[in-house]
C-alpha cells in the first residue's frame, strides 16, 4: 500500500452519468488534502477486424466541436451488463455487426489525475451484419468508415487519429 487513505467523499455534483465528488484524503505524512473526482460507470472500445480492414465511427464530439474517427464504444449503462456484453451491443448499434470473436485487448485507466474511469478495450472478428441500431443524436448522424488496419495505423502515426482508446485499440488490435 502506498500509505494515502481515503477518509470519504462527498457528491459535489451529478449530471446524466457522471458524479463530481470532493474526495478527503490522509497522506502517509498525516496531512489530510482534498481532491476532485469524476465518478463514471466505465466504458468499453471495440476493434472491429474483417479481413485486413478495420471500421471506424466518425461521431461528432461536443467538447471539440468536431467530428472524430473512433473505433466503436460507449458507457456502461445497462444496469448490470458486463462489459463484454456491452461491447457486443455498441458494435451492433454503431456499425451493424455482431462479432463471433471478442478478445480481450487491454483495461485503459483514462484519466487518472481526475477520473476513475475506465475502458474495456476489445478486437471484434468474424463479423456477421445485423441492422444497426444508432442511439442518440450523434450516433444518428455518424457514418461508419472503412479502411485498411494499415491505412488506420499510418493515420495515427501522422496524428490524423487522436482518440486516445482508439489509438490504444487499433496498436494492440495490430500487434495481434
Amino acid at each position: 500500500m502506498d500509505g494515502f487513505r481515503l477518509i470519504g467523499t462527498r457528491t459535489i455534483a451529478e449530471e446524466a452519468f457522471l458524479r463530481l465528488e470532493r474526495a478527503t484524503i490522509a497522506t502517509p505524512s498525516g496531512e489530510i488534502v482534498k481532491r476532485v473526482i469524476v465518478s463514471h460507470p466505465g466504458a468499453v472500445g471495440v476493434v472491429p477486424i474483417l479481413g485486413d480492414d478495420v471500421f471506424l465511427f466518425d461521431q461528432h464530439r461536443a467538447p471539440f466541436e468536431r467530428n472524430l474517427l473512433e473505433i466503436p464504444a460507449g458507457k456502461l449503462d445497462v444496469p448490470g451488463e458486463d462489459r463484454r456484453e456491452a461491447a457486443r451491443r455498441e458494435l451492433e448499434e454503431e456499425i451493424g455487426f455482431s462479432p463471433v470473436r471478442l478478445d480481450h485487448l487491454t483495461d485503459m485507466i483514462t484519466t487518472p489525475g481526475f477520473s476513475n474511469e475506465v475502458i474495456t478495450i476489445y478486437r471484434a472478428s468474424d463479423l456477421e451484419p445485423v441492422s444497426a441500431q444508432p442511439v442518440g443524436i450523434e450516433e444518428e448522424h455518424a457514418t461508419t468508415v472503412r479502411m485498411p488496419l494499415s491505412e488506420a495505423l499510418d493515420r495515427v502515426y501522422a496524428g490524423e487519429i487522436t482518440d486516445a482508446k482508439t489509438v490504444v485499440g487499433l496498436l494492440l488490435a495490430a500487434g495481434r
